[in-house]
């Protein structure tokens, strides 16, 4: 029988790929549940059920059914029952469930109107803790009225700041408290309360009577972001105690086995978002300083890979080991990540635990600490679920979510490449060739631009750029300076200096594309978004040497940008911590519409119209300049789409946009 030949990706295949979502080993270290979402292209909704699999391996099974949203697994203390969110029924109102392992049918724990977050048994298994915000009494209200409900909102009574979210919407007036829940009787237990202040990220002590949690408490915590604060709370009587930390941003703390300790991760400092994020450690007692653990090595605990299949790489807790001697943490550096291990007396220096060609991330331990599961992606494939045998130090993979997708595609090929920047700098980048590429050919290019900019590309799959090289294009991306994973000089070249030393790597870069011999050097083409997108319109300003471009999601105008953003008045730290008043010309003089009047390149923009990161007119004053400067352009907008359209939104949204940006260099770049 003749061999079967692979077909190319198309923008259409988004339909097709399943993506887990979230993954937690068993505390008994026999089982990993996980989450995995698939999208309906009759309704263009998506839905995800929860998925078991043994870790000493067989076959995956499904343990929840239906159309609906089952997410955030939690297994209890004995691993026989698992805690998770569904709104199957209200698709617009998630709650808690309970599902026996063994068998039988979920039933709801929970029928509270607002979001929920972070859902944790207790130690003894009597107890579930979570994040919740109630829904404001005139939402409820509007739902419960059908005449309020068709007349919709009749106005917005804004009182603080940050008022939006981009994903979220227009907040609540409500904050984020912490909620306990009995599992055997539904009954809810609201610990913390206020209408300034929220309380995030709690956690349980070893023994159940106390919770870590993280608060902002600043006079008007808006007004002072990074004033995060660690905290501990009585369970019972909800008596609560301020623990002295470095002042900065904070996440995840997590109580060590003997309750002596707490883990965090964070930076010191206000705005300074160029810093690595840093493991701490701090007494739960107060009785010590924090200690930050990390800061000689140079590791960022944080993983900053992107890509556009995601929902695999959340952000996960340190993980003590059982006897309490060391953490282990995940880092991201050079487009990978790795679990490693510090001991807390620090008379070693970090360990590789777990390193790979891929991403590692949503890691989780057994109550043993002798096995770790983690999601992995790589350039070939989303996130599989796996698990590491810390003794053994042997990995296995679990799952296959889209190996029979996969096996019908030629993908073409990467290769990873470092090259000296125009002042010597190393940056290290990627090329990406089409299926049946042949080198004698000359082919036409497009250089990506990530978003952030403080992220990275890397050994991650990333669908539209191999949906762009199905095309024949070569697809060439890089971690200009900004960019996460090279140290914090690395990351902080270009605070409040945009456009500046990131344009010469992005340039050198092209430069070496250029003298390739497969390169055609007059049909290369440039696209990014967000940070890419600014990028983007920075480069049409600055030069012509690109023959079409693809601006999306972009900052234009940094005047303008300032408190339209969810981000607000923030983004002054990253221009001398002054507001446009006080530096006019600085905010000026990193704007990409300054220099629009230079551009000649034909330029595609676009943007999603409720994006509440980067406002829509900010690509309107692109599209309108180049329009009057008689610029071949055109505008592709999104209607009811956040600022993440290419990674989370509806189907059929990401494919129409995919198919005007093969259009639009198809156009330019192709004969």
């Amino acid at each position: 029988m003749a061999k079967q030949e692979k077909r190319r990706i198309t923008a259409e295949d988004l339909y097709k790929f399943q993506l887990i979502t979230e993954a937690e080993i068993s505390p008994d270290g026999s089982h990993v549940v996980y989450s995995q979402q698939r999208v309906d292209p009759k309704t263009e909704k998506k839905y995800a059920n929860l998925w078991v699999v043994p870790t000493k391996g067989g076959k995956p099974q499904p343990f929840t059914t239906g159309d609906q949203m089952d997410t955030k697994p939690h297994w209890s203390p004995d691993s026989s029952q698992i805690a998770f969110l569904s709104n199957r029924e209200n698709e617009k109102q998630f709650q808690v469930y309970l599902i026996p392992f063994q068998g039988g049918e979920a039933h709801k724990l929970t029928d509270l109107k607002g979001t929920f977050k972070f859902l944790k048994w207790s130690p003894n298994g009597e107890q579930l803790l979570c994040q919740f915000r109630k829904k404001d009494p005139e939402a409820i209200e509007r739902e419960e009225d059908d005449t309020k409900k068709e007349l919709g909102v009749v106005a917005r009574h804004v009182t603080r700041v940050f008022y939006k979210l981009d994903g979220e919407g227009y907040l609540p007036h409500e904050r984020w408290h912490i909620l306990v829940i009995d599992p055997s009787s539904g009954e809810t237990r609201q610990l913390t309360d206020g209408e300034v202040f929220d309380e995030v990220h709690p956690n349980w002590s070893p023994g159940g009577q106390e919770i870590v949690y993280l608060s902002n408490q600043a006079p008007d915590p808006d007004l002072d972001p990074d004033a995060i604060d660690l905290f501990i709370i009585d369970s019972q009587n909800g008596k609560s105690t301020k623990i002295s930390t470095p002042t900065g941003p904070k996440q995840l703390p997590v109580f060590s086995p003997d309750g002596k300790w707490i883990a965090y991760v964070g930076s010191e400092g206000k705005g300074q978002w160029w810093k690595d994020h840093s493991l701490w450690v701090v007494p739960s007692d107060g009785s010590g300083e924090a200690r930050n653990l990390t800061e000689d090595y140079g590791l960022d605990i944080y993983n900053s890979l992107i890509n556009d299949l995601p929902g695999g790489f959340p952000e996960s807790p340190v993980i003590w080991s059982a006897d309490g001697s060391q953490i282990y943490f995940l880092t991201a550096q050079h487009g990978r990540t790795r679990i490693m291990s510090l001991a807390v007396d620090q008379k070693k220096d970090p360990e590789i635990v777990l390193e790979t060609d891929g991403v590692q991330g949503c890691y989780t331990g057994d109550a043993a600490g002798s096995t770790l599961a983690y999601l992995q992606g790589t350039f070939a494939s989303p996130a599989n679920v796996w698990v590491f045998d810390l003794e053994r130090k042997k990995s296995s993979q679990l799952t296959a979510v889209n190996d029979p997708l996969l096996s019908e595609l030629d993908l073409g090929e990467i290769e990873e490449v470092w090259f000296d920047s125009t002042d010597g700098v190393k940056v290290q980048g990627w090329i990406l060739t089409p299926p049946n590429f042949a080198e004698s050919k000359a082919y036409p290019s497009i250089l990506e631009i990530h978003g952030g900019p403080r992220a990275q590309y890397g050994s991650i799959f990333m669908h539209e750029f191999y949906a762009l090289a199905a095309q024949d294009y070569v697809v060439y991306f890089c971690n200009p300076r900004g960019s996460r994973g090279y140290g914090q000089e690395f990351a902080k070249a270009i605070w409040n200096d945009w456009g500046t030393v990131d344009y010469q790597d992005l340039m050198a870069f092209a430069d070496l594309m250029e003298e390739k011999p497969y390169i055609d050097p007059k049909r290369m083409g440039v696209t990014g978004g967000s940070y890419g997108g600014y990028m983007t319109v920075w480069i049409i300003g600055h030069t012509d040497r690109f023959k079409a471009a693809v601006t999306q999601r972009c900052v234009s105008n940094w005047l303008s940008m300032y408190g339209s953003s969810d981000m607000n008045w923030a983004f002054q730290c990253e221009f001398g911590d002054q507001p446009p008043w006080e530096a006019f010309e600085n905010y000026w003089r990193l704007s990409p519409i300054k220099y629009i009047g230079n551009a000649t390149t034909p330029t595609l923009v676009i943007h999603s119209e409720f994006d509440l990161r980067c406002p829509i007119e900010q690509s309107e004053q692109v599209f309108v300049s180049l329009k009057k400067l008689g610029v071949e352009t055109e505008m592709v907008r999104f209607p009811d789409e956040f600022h993440g359209l290419s990674r989370g939104g509806r189907t059929d949204r990401r494919v129409v946009r995919l198919n005007h940006i093969q259009r639009w260099f198809d156009r330019y770049l192709k004969d």
